[in-house]
């Protein structure tokens, strides 16, 4: 990678081919992306690209990580002034849903680095669990939830937050009517509804040891998604 901008206007320049980048990678894949389409939509010539990446699989290493720190970022402020592990989580998930439905590059772009670039992949993934582990084992500690193993904790919990975020943000159709519960498809949303959140966080404090925290079961047939 080419060194940092030294300039204002430097970082500036570097942002926008980031941004650009997520856009390109979004709509087109990795591999039907180009250094040109990234240059056209960041409004730059592709000489200036190579000021500050040296190939593709350079800004697109540097997207994963840019993609992975933002997502961070939003679930720790969503995460913060919660008053219990619970609270936490459900702030953390709902930060986390309503940056995926402003970023879906996120999930494309992560999947795709499965086999585009699989070190960025661990690290992505990596970076998101240590503090997950870290903060489960603190809330053991405290009583706050059983005494579990942090580390499966951690990648259940991951796991139901990246499924439920592709069922009812990545995978909907906004404009379709709500279908079959197993169709992926027919959510007709584009953000989590908050009956879904407050099932799955039912799940999550049965799963953690304390279903006391997570509310009154709820009461008569389960809400259809409105479209």
């Amino acid at each position: 990678m080419s060194a940092r901008p030294r300039t204002a206007r430097g970082e500036e320049t570097r942002r926008r081919l980031l941004l650009a980048a997520e856009q390109v990678f979004a709509a087109h894949g990795y591999h039907e992306a180009s250094v040109s389409r990234i240059t056209d939509a960041a409004g730059v010539g592709q000489g200036t690209f190579y000021l500050y990446f040296d190939t593709k699989l350079d800004i697109f290493n540097e997207l994963v990580e840019d993609l992975n720190h933002r997502v961070r970022q939003a679930m720790s402020e969503g995460a913060r002034g919660a008053t219990s592990r619970l609270e936490a989580e459900r702030e953390g998930f709902a930060a986390f849903f309503r940056f995926t439905a402003e970023h879906p590059a996120l999930y494309r772009v992560v999947r795709e680095a499965e086999l585009v670039s699989p070190d960025a992949l661990r690290l992505h993934y990596t970076r998101i669990v240590e503090g997950y582990i870290d903060g489960l084992r603190a809330a053991a500690l405290d009583g706050e939830i059983n005494d579990i193993d942090p580390t499966v904790a951690a990648w259940a919990l991951m796991g139901i937050g990246e499924m439920i975020g592709m069922r009812w943000v990545l995978w909907s159709d906004p404009d379709a009517a709500p279908g079959d519960d197993a169709d992926p498809t027919a959510s007709g949303t584009r953000e989590v509804p908050q009956h879904v959140l407050d099932e799955m966080m039912r799940f999550v404090a049965g799963a953690l040891g304390r279903p006391e925290l997570a509310g009154a079961p709820r009461s008569g047939a389960r809400e259809k998604e409105e479209s």
